[in-house]
């Protein structure tokens, strides 16, 4: 994992410390001795993390954290305040900051590593985030990134794996102010209820006498719909092999008992906010995906979608020695629809006939807007025979029913022609099957409209 860390420290053994580790790590590292300079490096400078010194002249680490978050350009840049301060009210303090994380000095190697990898992680999911947000902005398709967008301050659900009644007692008070905890007992009761509910961190306290917690773990990270829940181990001090051995089977992070209810508090909204972004990352994702092969007007797939998924049914109609069926459908005399009632009308009558085309079809059968008043409807496993009498039945059920525009309060009766086309005889390519309807479709337009003619055999 590469990635340019800030190292902010007026002690100079301090700073080849911490530099020293992260190089190891393969990191870029940067340095800064006081508060002014770090916000000068981070205003000038791509900074993926900071490491920040409390104690520092000129101005503290809290202020320079409170500066930091207060600016739009390096909000969003997560603060690891590393100090010898320890106190209960110096991590509130540094929480209402902006701070994401603390690590008490001496750091330890393990800690600082894992501590600085998770939340780059987290960042990596948000500057994604960001710049989709940015990309959708641009298009102006803001909707895009609206996904998930309700849940940031909306309470966390947290699941917590605790063999042990007050030590759950315990747990569940101190994250009370940010989350609703179901506590169980049974490791396996827990699996089932995190693979069947929605959460947004699981807690495992690694105090069971009888059962390896780390079980429970890998199991969450096997099954498809926990792989990518977060996971927070508590260990006792010096349980060192199981941490590593935890952060190897996928554990996002961990906590050393006696546990300080305010790291427990500051660690969890860190892997709530991490499972958040992913949520949205991957909700934009789906609606990129929608866009990209979605007809917007419509709701039908789009001509792009249509290109590759003929060519696969096609294809697959080959290889079986199934028949293939193409329906290509016309809007008769649209164009004076558009010039009597204008393009709101136009797409009034279009999303109608959309529809239409969606309750008439069967399941297995994808229906696509071709381009302006142009559809088409692909029918695996569908001889000419059924072909024609889906396109009749289609053909009848816009006819029958006049289309309603609202817009203009006027009920308008509306007729589409048909052409289809079968994958038979020398038909040997999707182009050429698309063809075929096409031709039929004109000969349907010329002989009359509203009707539906078959390519010959």
């Amino acid at each position: 994992m590469t990635a340019r860390i800030l190292v902010v420290d007026d002690i100079p053994a301090n700073v080849k410390l911490l530099e020293a580790r992260l190089l190891a790590e393969y990191f870029d590292v940067m340095t800064a001795a006081d508060g002014y300079t770090a916000l000068a490096i981070c205003e000038r400078n791509q900074v993926d993390l900071i490491l920040l010194d409390i104690m520092m002249p000129g101005i503290d680490g809290f202020e320079v954290c409170e500066r930091l978050k207060a600016n739009r350009k390096t909000a969003h840049i997560p603060v690891v305040m590393v100090t010898a301060l320890d106190q209960p009210a110096d991590r509130v303090r540094g929480l209402k900051a902006g701070a994401d994380d603390f690590l008490t000095k001496p750091v330890n190697d393990l800690q600082l590593i894992s501590r600085v990898k998770s939340l780059l992680r987290l960042k990596t999911l948000s500057d994604e985030l960001r710049i989709r947000a940015d990309t959708a902005h641009t298009m102006g398709i803001d909707d895009l990134m609206r996904a998930g967008e309700g849940r940031a301050d909306e309470t966390g659900q947290i699941l917590l794996v605790d063999g042990r009644a007050n030590s759950q007692e315990r747990i569940i008070k101190a994250l009370k102010p940010v989350a609703d905890v179901l506590a169980l007992s049974d490791p396996q009761a827990a699996l089932f209820e995190a693979a069947e509910s929605a959460f947004d961190l699981v807690i495992v306290n690694a105090n069971f006498d009888d059962y390896d917690p780390l079980r429970l773990c890998s199991q969450l990270r096997s099954l498809e719909r926990t792989r990518f829940l977060p996971i927070l181990i508590i260990t006792e001090q010096g349980a060192d092999e199981m941490v590593v051995r935890a952060l190897d089977l996928g554990v996002n992070d961990y906590i050393i008992r006696p546990v300080d209810p305010n790291e427990l508090v500051a660690r969890s909204l860190t892997q709530i906010r991490r499972k958040r972004c992913n949520d949205r990352l991957r909700a934009s994702v789906k609606q990129t995906i929608e866009l990209a092969v979605t007809d917007p007007l419509t709701g039908l797939y789009n001509r792009r979608y249509l290109d590759n998924h003929l060519n696969v049914l096609f294809n697959r109609s080959m290889a079986r020695g199934r028949p293939l069926s193409v329906l290509i459908t016309d809007i008769d005399r649209f164009k004076q629809v558009n010039d009597t009632y204008g393009h709101d009308g136009g797409d009034e009558v279009l999303r109608e006939f959309a529809n239409r085309v969606r309750s008439t079809i069967r399941g297995a059968d994808l229906a696509c807007r071709y381009g302006g008043e142009e559809f088409v409807v692909v029918m695996p496993d569908t001889s000419p025979e059924i072909a024609a009498a889906v396109a009749e039945r289609l053909r009848a059920a816009v006819e029958n029913a006049p289309f309603l525009l609202k817009h203009a309060g006027e009920a308008l009766n509306v007729t589409a022609s048909f052409g289809i086309a079968s994958r038979i005889g020398s038909v040997l390519t999707p182009d050429q099957l698309m063809k075929q309807a096409d031709l039929a479709l004109y000969e349907a337009k010329n002989t009359g409209r509203n009707r539906v003619v078959a390519a010959a055999a």
